[in-house]
């Protein structure tokens, strides 16, 4: 039977899929509150939500399984508008926006903001300069774009050296996210947890590649939407902020700041590897100098979304110009749902453990009774948490309770005294998030190697199991590199992440977009913008990282901030002394930027 017909009825039938899919899940949801009920332990509940919804990314990658190479690398351009936009809502709600966005915001306030922003307001650039045009054009990756509107292979491998570099440093922060919710799911040591993660993620990818990874992510979203909202609204309930707090909770971020000036926001006497304790105000005073970081933080996640290979890679997956444009649209959307909700987890969670009128507070209570709680001592027994008396008064201050921000969302239920199965499901839509993330990324990085560097540069007579087998290999080593690399933690989820952000932008956005909208871009423009850019970008990250010094108050969440300048004046320069490029690629350009018609690449690739 032909493939393309399955492909075709199976496209035909998403609404009923997805339907059943939903419902089985909660289902499943409703087992596990039953069985709590009946002593089941939370461990068990933990071990069964995590293997449950694996096992189910597993069968959707195996059903997916392809040897097409359009099906492999662009999910056979069949997927309708609304589905990528939710599969790019799960690519982009990484372990960064599930985990780690509330801890951050939940350590450092109205300045983490900057984020949600960066991250949402990026897919107005995305929408307005790359989608549509990239979709017209026909690639099948960016390093694609790169290389066959520039021309000359130098071009294409400078685009993959940025691109395996960005996407490398953002999968080691998904594999980080793995490996921490499988510690504290299944009771084992963070190293081992990264391995566990990456098991799944391979399972999802390698057989299917992008076909497979489109279907997977959809189911994610769900999963990880209900778990992010489910534990929410209750706690939100619970405090008497109603079931939609998000337009409500500005009384508790008062509240906070009221408990704030009593217990006094001091540096912690003695410092905890990997911890931290709540230095900075949840309401930050707005000087010039804030707005500043606040403006470049948000810039920089801005153009770093609109530079990210693995997002821009999911509108070539469209069926035509049109529904790349509207997939947009639903991307931001979904991904509004988990964004507008973030800054409400944080601040609702922080009151949870400051409020002493409430019964999960910890600040201001005695330590030998902290210390007695249940969740305490597990996610102190995975080395994620640790309250210390250091000044020997028996009673935990707000300097003496540590935590690491990436398990805020994690503990969140735990904290509010919430049915195990609540965490559960936590624990599932977080690894949901992180290996949605991580299989666009890694796909990413495999294909751009075996597509543009193996098949383009090194072997251009390949046949198609050649190049697939080649993905293959690349996909799995990759994810073990990357495991390898998380398992150290040099840095948060965070921090990764926006380094990530910030090597895409300081060395593909102008490439990108004036590869789109500058018919007078060169050849030798693009070469110097992206070697230029990136160079300059990663100098200023090593100079500020090791010295702890800054320059104009850019630290190393921000150096995209000056990659990019560097990029954009180079490629200009050196594209106006150089012969600008002949008239079939100007024409090209002209064609690209028409938001109808064919692609302009044949499907030889």
């Amino acid at each position: 039977m032909n493939t393309q017909a399955q492909g075709t009825r199976f496209v035909d039938r998403l609404g009923k899929v997805y339907a059943l899919y939903t419902l089985g899940f909660l289902a499943f949801f409703a087992l596990m509150a039953i069985i709590e009920q009946f002593g089941v332990g939370a461990r068990t509940i933990g071990v069964l939500f995590l293997l449950f919804t694996l096992a189910i990314y597993a069968t959707i990658g195996w059903l997916s399984r392809t040897m097409q190479v359009d099906a492999y690398y662009v999910a056979g351009r069949e997927v309708p508008s609304l589905y990528n936009g939710m599969a790019t809502a799960a690519d982009w709600m990484s372990g960064a926006s599930f985990v780690a966005l509330a801890g951050g915001i939940y350590f450092g306030g109205y300045p983490y903001l900057g984020f949600v922003i960066g991250w949402t307001g990026g897919y107005v650039l995305v929408n307005a300069l790359m989608a549509p045009y990239l979709r017209k054009f026909g690639c099948y990756t960016v390093p694609d774009f790169i290389g066959t509107r520039y021309g000359g292979n130098l071009a294409r491998f400078c685009a993959v050296f940025v691109l395996v570099v960005a996407s490398f440093t953002y999968v080691t922060a998904q594999i980080n996210a793995t490996g921490t919710i499988a510690a504290r799911a299944l009771d084992i040591p963070f190293e081992i947890g990264v391995w566990f993660g990456l098991l799944g993620i391979l399972l999802c990818s390698m057989l299917g590649g992008m076909r497979g990874v489109t279907w997977t992510q959809v189911a994610q979203y769900i999963v990880l939407i209900i778990a992010y909202l489910v534990p929410l609204i209750w706690m939100s309930n619970e405090q008497g902020f109603g079931i939609i707090p998000h337009f409500g909770y500005g009384d508790a971020a008062l509240r906070i700041k009221e408990l704030e000036a009593e217990y006094g926001l001091q540096p912690a006497a003695e410092a905890v590897a990997g911890l931290r304790v709540l230095t900075t105000p949840h309401f930050d005073p707005q000087t010039s100098l804030d707005s500043w970081k606040f403006v470049t933080l948000a810039l920089a996640m801005m153009a770093g979304t609109a530079s990210l290979p693995h997002i821009l890679m999911r509108y070539f997956t469209t069926p035509s110009v049109r529904q790349a444009r509207k997939s947009v649209g639903w991307s931001l959307f979904f991904i509004f749902l988990l964004y507008f909700s973030a800054p409400a987890l944080a601040t609702l969670t922080k009151l949870q453990l400051l409020d002493p009128t409430l019964a999960t507070a910890v600040v201001g209570k005695a330590v030998e009774d902290v210390m007695a709680l249940e969740w305490i001592q597990n996610w102190a027994h995975v080395g994620m948490l640790a309250v210390q008396d250091q000044n020997g008064d028996g009673i935990v201050q707000l300097n003496e309770f540590f935590m690491r921000p990436d398990i805020v969302v994690l503990a969140t239920p735990e904290i509010a005294g919430l049915p195990y199965v609540i965490s559960g499901l936590v624990a599932a839509g977080g690894m949901a998030a992180a290996m949605s993330t991580a299989d666009g990324l890694l796909l990413a990085i495999a294909n751009a190697l075996s597509h543009d560097l193996y098949y383009k540069i090194i072997d251009p007579q390949a046949d198609t199991r050649r190049r697939l087998v080649v993905a293959r290999v690349l996909l799995v080593g990759i994810g073990a590199l990357a495991a390898l690399v998380a398992s150290l933690q040099l840095t948060g989820i965070l921090g990764a992440v926006a380094w990530a952000f910030c090597f895409a932008n300081s060395g593909l956005f102008f490439p990108l977009v004036l590869g789109i909208w500058w018919k007078r871009a060169t050849r030798e423009g693009a070469i110097a913008g992206m070697i230029a850019g990136f160079a300059a970008g990663s100098i200023y990250l090593w100079w500020t990282y090791t010295t702890g010094e800054t320059w104009l108050s850019l630290d190393h969440l921000r150096f995209g901030i000056v990659g990019m300048p560097v990029s954009l004046v180079a490629m200009v320069v050196v594209s106006l002394m150089t012969p600008e490029p002949d008239a079939e690629t100007q024409a090209m350009v002209d064609e690209t930027r028409i938001p109808t018609g064919d692609s302009i690449l044949a499907e030889t690739h």
